[in-house]
């Protein structure tokens, strides 16, 4: 039975503004590099008429979800975006005209507890968005050292104390091994703040599955290999959920560096291989976040490759 795309496997996030922003070209070749249930996708594929889509995803339940896009203009590749260029130049294109990376994990990831992603449910502690990757999360907590957890911690999720509840992590599996969310979460309580308890575990998990993943790395590799993969004046459109990502993407579209560093040449023009389409992000409206609160963080960028 082919699968179809479900709202409740991933509402899309701003996709009129994504479409809007990439100024399809009906006859152009994009690129989804995290197409999870498919929403994007199937907003750009609506706009093509002989152009086609390309789109990336790790994840096995991505790869069944784009069974439903049979006969459409859309080649499904199950494999990481660090290959985007490789893989489009095997199908013959040279450059694309647009790259969308929706960089959040999917609604569909979040709410099956066996994936360990989310403090709501009990489930193993795993966070992969690669179920064959090497290492999960119960890896890092029960192998790290108290100043590689501390570093993770505060580094990825900006935890307030984060030594301690490192600590925490490290005495509590001297007793058993931590193979649980609902382990992890019983460790982490005592430290959260008593009106944002909530709030303290996703950063902690978020902090985790950055780790697990790698995701900063490849964030930035993404954004240094879409300078080869986007032709002139083709668009990059980036959606980001916390300040650490959106910060790379700011700092790479204002200057050409994740560093944020200017570089200009001999007559002060800043070298950087994309302009911003606008100096502030795009943010979801009231109505959107009230549809799908997942959207409440969610900022998107898009630049223009020069020519």
């Amino acid at each position: 039975m082919v699968t179809t795309v479900s709202e409740p496997y991933h509402i899309p996030v701003m996709p009129d503004q994504v479409v809007q922003g990439l100024s399809i070209v009906p006859t152009g070749h994009y690129a989804d590099l995290t197409f999870g249930g498919g929403g994007h996708a199937k907003r750009i594929v609506e706009s093509l008429s002989s152009g086609h889509l390309f789109a990336f995803d790790k994840d096995p339940a991505a790869a069944k979800m784009a069974q439903s896009f049979a006969g459409k203009p859309l080649t499904f590749i199950r494999a990481s975006f660090r290959f985007v260029k490789e893989f489009i130049n095997f199908y013959g294109i040279a450059q694309l005209d647009g790259i969308l990376a929706d960089l959040g994990t999917s609604s569909y990831q979040i709410d099956t507890p066996e994936r360990g992603f989310s403090t709501r449910f009990d489930g193993t502690l795993d966070m992969r968005m690669d179920p064959n990757a090497l290492y999960s999360a119960q890896h890092i907590v029960n192998s790290y050292t108290v100043e590689q957890l501390a570093d993770v911690l505060n580094g990825y999720g900006e935890i307030v104390g984060a030594m301690a509840v490192a600590e925490a992590i490290i005495q509590a599996r001297k007793r058993a091994p931590i193979l649980t969310t609902h382990q992890l979460r019983t460790i982490l309580e005592p430290f959260a703040p008593k009106i944002k308890v909530n709030q303290y575990l996703a950063r902690v998990f978020q902090a985790i599955r950055i780790e697990v993943n790698n995701e900063l790395v490849a964030l930035e590799e993404l954004l240094k290999r879409s300078v080869e993969c986007i032709k002139p004046k083709g668009r990059l459109a980036i959606i980001a959920y916390h300040s650490l990502e959106d910060r790379l993407v700011k700092n790479f579209f204002n200057t050409g560096n994740v560093w944020g560093k200017i570089e200009q040449d001999g007559y002060g023009n800043l070298l950087r291989p994309f302009v911003p389409l606008q100096k502030k992000p795009f943010m979801p409206s009231i109505e959107e976040v009230n549809r799908n609160n997942r959207a409440r963080s969610a900022r998107l960028r898009i630049a223009v490759r020069v020519a």
